[in-house]
């Protein structure tokens, strides 16, 4: 357990840092922890395009007032980082839907736009004490993978089951799917002052996500006390490699946003109707989430989000001229390639590529010259993967990454 520390696993990988002058808890990603975000956000992008959804982008700082109408001013209190103007008073942000709905609000609708799917990865912060900020677990800058979908009532339990064939597909690539149960996370009866919306509003999301759990055979554990501030949500709660459960993808029906910033849209009837927000998020907060993968991998990333996806090692200086290349070969079809040149040891140089966790490896020698062959080893075990003609190698191993086995 202490040796899969994702903390201690960065610092070996070169994955982030963090920094005195900037501030506590305010993570500096290098080159190598970039790249794992980002191909998080492609894999992400992707899924959610194909069902329609549509990126955008907003600033990190809002005036106060919209989260008064939204309801999170009080609900985050002192949690607000405020920064201050020589003209006005912001406040960063602390969530990013509230943005979310002055984009919908921005031109008139009517039911033939609907559904609209915003989907964005941002960052959003919280002023944390400095005694509970640790690792990428708690941080002050987040960045969350968010989504908001606006829509007619009737139009619902579809988006929901698009929602759900998303996560499916995003936590099947990473092997997690199964692994996993849902909670239908509901209000606290006897404490209804810490939630926004109407009575009969919070009723009928509650039974839609019964519904939909039913359905879908989620078999959603009702979890009372854990709803959203503004409506009831399904949550997947995954197991990782070590025992341990996290929440990390959710659903979540709301209706009091959209009434309290008076959305609208023009209905069938040709009357103005309140559309009901759906707030998804698939893998979370992705400094939690890159922390909990890389405790759950033990630092073995799947190729596809692997900062370095391959080492190619030369036996020695003579045949450095093929390994090098085989390296703009590998650089040519977009696949991630770090050359160990042939100045130490064949067995010290695999050792360095282990302790990179770099999932494949390639060593050439006298065979691979003379036959214009290689073989594209496991570094983990070092079991064979591809074998053969190079040019047929490298197609196999570029489709592995494309496809994001594992």
């Amino acid at each position: 357990m202490k040796n899969q520390d994702h903390r201690k696993i960065a610092q070996t990988l070169g994955l982030w840092t963090f920094s005195d002058l900037v501030g506590s808890g305010l993570p500096l990603f290098t080159p190598r922890g970039t790249t794992i975000r980002n191909e998080l956000f492609k894999s992400l992008s992707q899924m959610s395009e194909n069902y329609g959804a549509e990126l955008v982008t907003i600033p990190h700082i809002a005036k106060r007032k919209l989260y008064e109408v939204s309801g999170h001013a009080q609900k985050f209190g002192d949690e607000l980082l405020r920064v201050i103007s020589h003209f006005d008073e912001f406040v960063m942000k602390p969530v990013n839907c509230p943005h979310h709905t002055q984009i919908y609000a921005a031109e008139p609708k009517s039911y033939r736009d609907l559904p609209v799917r915003y989907i964005e990865s941002t960052m959003q912060y919280r002023d944390e004490q400095p005694g509970e900020i640790g690792g990428l677990t708690r941080v002050r800058a987040i960045t969350v993978d968010d989504g908001h979908i606006f829509c007619t009532q009737d139009q619902i339990k579809q988006e929901i089951y698009n929602i759900a064939e998303i996560i499916k597909e995003f936590y099947s690539q990473l092997g997690m799917w199964g692994n996993h149960w849902v909670s239908l996370s509901t209000r606290d009866m006897e404490h209804l002052e810490k939630y926004i919306g109407e009575k009969n509003d919070w009723e009928q999301a509650e039974n839609t996500l019964q519904k939909v759990s039913d359905e879908l055979k989620l078999n959603a554990k009702k979890c009372p006390g854990e709803a959203a501030l503004y409506g009831p949500k399904l949550d997947y709660i995954f197991t990782d490699s070590l025992g341990r459960e996290w929440q990390l993808a959710t659903i979540q029906i709301d209706f009091a946003m959209p009434k309290r910033f008076e959305l609208s849209y023009v209905g069938e009837d040709g009357e103005n109707h309140t559309p009901v927000m759906i707030h998804r998020a698939i893998l979370g907060s992705y400094e939690r989430f890159l922390a909990i993968l890389l405790e759950h991998f033990n630092g073995w990333l799947p190729a596809w989000l692997a900062p370095v996806q391959i080492a190619v090692l030369p036996i020695s200086k003579e045949y450095e001229e093929m390994s090098l290349k085989l390296k703009d070969q590998l650089k040519e079809k977009g696949i991630r390639v770090k050359h160990f040149y042939a100045n130490e040891s064949v067995s010290k140089r695999i050792r360095e590529s282990k302790v990179l966790k770099i999932p494949f490896l390639v060593v050439i020698g006298e065979n691979e010259r003379k036959e214009n062959t290689i073989k594209i080893q496991r570094n983990k075990n070092g079991n064979n993967e591809y074998m053969g003609n190079i040019a047929d190698c490298l197609n196999l191993l570029s489709s592995h990454i494309l496809d994001r086995k594992l």
